[in-house]
């Protein structure tokens, strides 16, 4: 039996742990949340669990992207005034509040037609929604049916990035209740793994600048680039002929 030849190096090199920072994400504007009502009245369960199922069924049959659209149809959508009009409690404003906070305001309201303990009640946002553009493989508007989401996983889902995106400047488009926000991402920089980008938010938009090779006009793979330097060259040296002649 041939004996296995000692390794140059180590097996595994490994880094230090990153911390997540997991900041409460809180509701904001055009945010589409989910909100299930159960309880022990089916008379009541009529009005509250309509929309809920409706929005399940539909995300199970529909995949991530059919999902999205399902939650986009049948979820509740938080308006300009921060308010969701939900079956006969009527406008609740969960603007700027954690859907656990939002879960106690609801609670509260359903209180009014219910006992305590005869109900059960989830509110959760209908997937993380993001847009991915410039270049990417993929790109387009998302919907991942996850409480979170990486920002590499964003960029898998988009298909990855194209071979000639800035992997080290990749711009991250990100809300916020006074505004929006651009921030340059390095991807390649393992300290993003501890920071407070590493986990996207809904309606984050992922842009990917192209190097300066894409200005140029070089292709996106070996094929295309060849064949341009080849028609290059060959332009080129036809001209050189003509001048000569």
């Amino acid at each position: 039996m041939q004996e296995l030849a000692e390794s140059p190096g180590p097996l595994v090199e490994s880094s230090g742990k990153y911390a997540y920072e997991t900041e409460e994400y809180l509701l904001q504007i055009n945010d589409i949340v989910e909100v299930t009502i159960k309880t022990t009245s089916p008379e009541l369960n009529a009005i509250f669990g309509s929309i809920a199922d409706d929005s399940q069924a539909s995300a199970q049959m529909g995949g991530s992207q059919g999902a999205g659209d399902a939650f986009f149809m049948n979820g509740y959508t938080i308006d300009e005034q921060g308010m969701v009009e939900i079956p006969l409690i009527g406008e609740v404003k969960l603007l700027g509040l954690s859907t656990g906070q939002a879960k106690v305001l609801v609670e509260q309201e359903v209180l009014k037609y219910v006992n305590a303990n005869e109900f059960f009640i989830r509110v959760r946002l209908g997937g993380v929604r993001f847009s991915a553009l410039g270049e990417f493989r993929s790109p387009g508007k998302f919907t991942i049916l996850q409480n979170r989401v990486t920002i590499y996983e964003a960029i898998a889902f988009a298909g990855d990035l194209t071979t000639v995106a800035k992997r080290d400047k990749v711009m991250l488009i990100r809300q916020y209740p006074d505004g929006s926000q651009v921030h340059k991402i390095n991807l390649l920089d393992r300290e993003l793994l501890g920071s407070e980008f590493y986990f996207l938010k809904p309606n984050d938009m992922i842009y990917a600048e192209p190097m300066k090779v894409r200005e140029l006009g070089a292709g996106t793979n070996v094929v295309e680039t060849l064949t341009l330097l080849t028609t290059t060259i060959t332009a080129i040296a036809l001209v050189l002929t003509l001048i000569k002649n």
